[in-house]
């Protein structure tokens, strides 16, 4: 007979059976705990440090060098996002930036700059995209319009190096070339942006195009107009220039500037002299934007004070004032300035070789005429605009 007492007793079999209960019951807890962190850590509430992204401060182990020297701890997901664009548009090739209506390439590097290194993004293409608000690709809200050879590629360019600023880099074209694609494909060119970002983009030729203003306000009668002016004889010049670099047996700047060169009769029909008419092309737009919401920023003053002339763009698209003199130098062999550090890169970069061409000698007589033929149409522009550009000095 088997002893009897605490010494011999046996477990009973519902002992074990509590035991393992109690083990599924600790772990089904923790996973719920578990993933209720990742989703904490998601919604960008974890502390510095922890969190279910690896390689990414402030949501996962800690990141590289690199990575901490650029990103602060508990760095918010813009900021990130914008580094991943940055080293993707470093990819890109030099004509990504080229100015289509001007067929000239813009900076030497891709349209948002170029960076070294890699990205967190890049690492991870798949689950991280996936993890990470990319933002939305929206319409422009602010629009470059005009003026050919008038200095947009630079203001752009300069434009890019705030953060709050996300461009196309080739022109679109869409209000003039390619309006018959609809606005699903033009909102598809343009970049992602994150709230409190603007789109932008910019197209000379649409100062010159009588639809444009009316295809404009369609999309919205919100948008933001800038338009770079310059003196139009050099504006005339430059152009030609640009067209002689291409093609070298064209007539000369003379005989394309004058109908009738004994008679002094400008010839208005050569794209040269006619763009710089703006008078006559500002009062399309006039009647579908009102003046406040256009901008007229002076090609001069974008070389000789570029600092001044970004704070009057920056105040007029609701931007913090970030770039200011710091960001410039004056190229002495360019002839104009370059950025100190362009968008996405430590290194100074000016525009490319094809900006900043010498002009061709002309004649004192020919830019007198000229002088004299574009001053009822300038100062009818400084009457429209409020401002004098001073260019019949």
């Amino acid at each position: 007979m088997a002893p009897s007492g605490p010494t011999g007793a046996q477990p009973s079999p519902a002992e074990p059976l509590s035991r393992s209960i109690f083990r599924k019951f600790l772990l089904m807890l923790c996973s719920l705990l578990t993933s209720l962190y990742v989703f904490y850590c998601l919604a960008e509430r974890c502390p510095p440090g922890s969190g279910p992204v690896a390689g990414v401060p402030g949501r996962g182990v800690p990141a590289g060098p690199r990575e901490l020297a650029m990103w602060p701890a508990g760095a918010p997901r813009k900021r990130l996002l914008q580094l991943r664009q940055r080293r993707r548009r470093g990819r890109s090739g030099p004509g990504d930036s080229s100015d289509q209506d001007e067929q000239s390439p813009g900076l030497a590097a891709a349209p948002g700059g170029s960076g070294a290194g890699s990205s967190v993004a890049e690492a991870q293409p798949g689950t991280l995209a996936l993890l990470l608000d990319e933002g939305s690709k929206q319409l422009p809200q602010a629009i470059i319009i005009g003026v050919k050879k008038g200095g947009t590629r630079a203001l752009l360019e300069f434009l890019r190096v705030h953060p709050d600023v996300r461009a196309v880099g080739a022109e679109p074209h869409f209000f003039d070339r390619s309006y018959h694609k609809g606005l699903a494909w033009y909102r598809d060119l343009m970049p992602r942006t994150l709230e409190g970002q603007i789109t932008m983009e910019k197209t000379p030729s649409y100062f010159v195009t009588r639809e444009a203003p009316a295809r404009i306000s369609a999309m919205s009668k919100d948008t933001k107009l800038i338009v770079v002016v310059r003196d139009p004889v050099t504006r005339a010049i430059s152009d030609y220039t640009q067209t002689l670099s291409k093609r070298p047996d064209i007539p000369s700047f003379e005989s394309l500037t004058f109908r009738n060169r004994s008679a002094g009769l400008i010839d208005t029909s050569w794209s040269a002299i006619q763009i710089g008419l703006y008078a006559k092309h500002l009062e399309p737009w006039l009647r579908h934007f009102p003046l406040g919401q256009m901008l007229f920023v002076s090609g001069e003053r974008l070389v000789s004070d570029p600092a001044g002339e970004l704070r009057r763009v920056q105040d007029f698209l609701g931007l913090k004032r970030i770039i200011t003199d710091k960001h410039f130098y004056f190229n002495q062999t360019k002839g104009f300035p370059c950025l100190k550090k362009a968008e996405g890169s430590g290194k100074p970069h000016c525009l490319g070789k094809t900006k900043g061409r010498a002009h061709p000698t002309i004649a004192r007589e020919v830019l007198r005429q000229l002088r004299d033929f574009y001053r009822p149409f300038n100062r009818k522009f400084y009457q429209m605009t409020g401002r004098d550009f001073g260019w019949d000095g």
